[in-house]
């Protein structure tokens, strides 16, 4: 299995999902703007959405994943498939009651968690409506990673990565052709959420057909399996999921902003998560199973060496996005966005979010890839120091950034806590001896500067001012960023290529 085939595999499947996440958003944005109802609809959207990272894609997928990887490598394929029937029926049992909870607390759940809205009654009570209709999607979506769970671990990485356009087309079709149909009409935003939530799941079951492991309904507390999974997924949550809090947090700070502020943090972060997706969560998937399956082979090296072409492919497509991001901020926001309500303010004030978020993209992304080093493991206590110590100082970058710079001081404060998780990550590593880099990481660096330095001058220079963006028609801007991203990316390869980077170099093959 060559992992940067599977790479550009996922990536273009992400990709994929990725530009019909950014279509769902101008739906959304020409639709119903930054205001008042598109508040409630984010944060409404956010907590299950919250929840789905933390303990779907986050804790369980960490858990889960290194202790399937073993089953299926030490015990055979019938111990491997009722570890599968005892998680999924579990999950599924916690997932009823929770979302059950969820829907009868809701107005607590809101009051806790965007507080200021408590000064607007029609505002509290849209959002407590929509979470009302949002919060079964934890259910579906978590079900959901459970079986792209098994999928990866079964290298039928595909799968899992294009599931997420389901819920993009929903979003696309719900806001484009049925909000008349609903009132307010935002509500078919949150009914959107519903369905995607449905089609995403049941995709995915005729895939775990095909490899025998569509699950059973079978209960079975006595597992030893399930209870090494439930030991790992708590303190999971914190380590690999850190920004996720912190995101929860900012809406809190957030609702007590100006009305636009949640929304303005929402955009930036969408476009954010476009390369966190694209790489450093797909990087993730594909080297969760491997490492899981080198440390169940007890192949240390295999394992550090693997970690090492993780790291040194994460700069290599992280740190450019960064620079890009930065420097195409203005242009970026207004072609996306930039449509129907969202007028030339909401830009500026999304920019500045996006600015502060691309500080720290690279440290963000290096979590995603670090983490599981731990986690393949099954080392818990290390991720858990790691990312209390985070959190707290993130909070602490919230107090004293919110005040000078508004929303974006605190997307600043999820990037640079998002370094520190990661430098912090990367010293536990080898303080342990899990990771030993291989030579070569100077030049490496020095080359990927300069490259990275020669993109910048032609963004630079292709790119015009902030007015001429505000001012073009949606037509110029598209052509124009068109231009600017492929000449950006034209110079940063072509100076790569001049300083001898070769696609061969970066082929790797991962566990069988």
């Amino acid at each position: 299995m060559n992992l940067l085939k599977v790479l550009a595999t996922v990536s273009s499947m992400t990709l994929l999902s990725r530009i019909l996440g950014f279509a769902r958003d101008v739906v959304i944005a020409r639709a119903f703007g930054a205001g008042m109802v598109t508040d409630a609809f984010f944060v409404a959207f956010k907590i299950p959405n919250l929840l789905r990272r933390l303990f779907a894609e986050g804790a369980f997928s960490q858990a889960f994943v290194p202790v399937l990887a073993q089953y299926k490598n030490q015990r055979g394929q019938e111990a491997t498939r009722q570890l599968v029937d005892h998680v999924a029926t579990l999950l599924f049992l916690a997932l009823v009651v929770v979302t059950a909870i969820g829907m009868l607390a809701a107005p607590v759940v809101i009051y806790v968690t965007a507080p200021g809205f408590a000064g607007s009654p029609e505002k509290q009570a849209l959002t407590v409506e929509m979470l009302r209709i949002i919060f079964p999607y934890i259910l579906f979506i978590s079900l959901t990673s459970l079986a792209g769970g098994i999928l990866n671990t079964y290298s039928r990485f595909s799968v899992p990565a294009f599931t997420p356009v389901f819920l993009n087309v929903s979003f696309i079709v719900f806001g484009l052709y049925l909000a008349p149909y609903f009132s307010p009409p935002v509500m078919a935003l949150a009914w959107a959420v519903f369905v995607g939530g449905v089609a995403q799941l049941a995709f995915q079951l005729p895939f775990l057909a095909r490899i025998g492991m569509l699950p059973r309904f079978r209960l079975n507390l006595r597992d030893e399996g399930v209870w090494r999974i439930l030991r790992l997924m708590a303190p999971a949550a914190f380590g690999v999921s850190i920004a996720q809090i912190s995101l929860l947090i900012n809406v809190v700070f957030a609702s007590f902003l100006v009305t636009g502020s949640v929304s303005w943090l929402y955009y930036a972060d969408r476009l954010m998560e476009f390369p966190s997706g694209m790489l450093g969560a797909a990087l993730g998937t594909i080297l969760l199973p491997s490492l899981a399956k080198h440390h169940a082979n007890a192949s240390t090296e295999e394992y550090s060496r693997l970690l090492d072409w993780g790291l040194r492919v994460t700069f290599l497509l992280a740190l450019p996005a960064a620079a890009a991001l930065a420097l195409l901020a203005v242009p970026l926001v207004a072609t996306l966005f930039m449509h129907g309500q969202f007028q030339a303010h909401d830009v500026m004030m999304t920019r500045n979010a996006v600015v502060a978020y691309s500080v720290g993209l690279v440290g963000i992304i290096l979590v995603k890839i670090l983490a599981p080093g731990f986690y393949a493991r099954q080392n818990i206590r290390t991720p858990v120091k790691i990312a209390i110590v985070t959190l707290g100082a993130t909070q602490l970058m919230n107090l004293a950034f919110i005040w000078p710079l508004k929303h974006a001081g605190l997307a600043l404060a999820i990037g640079l806590g998002g370094c520190l998780n990661a430098a912090l990550l990367y010293r536990g590593l080898r303080r342990a001896g899990i990771f030993q880099p291989e030579p070569g990481w100077f030049a490496f660096f020095a080359r990927l500067s300069t490259a990275v330095l020669g993109m910048c001058a032609v963004l630079w220079a292709a790119a015009a001012d902030a007015q001429w963006w505000l001012d073009a028609s949606g037509v110029q801007r598209m052509v124009r960023l068109a231009i600017v991203v492929i000449a950006g990316a034209a110079a940063y390869f072509l100076v790569l290529w001049l300083l001898g980077f070769r696609v061969k170099q970066f082929t790797r093959r991962g566990a069988e």
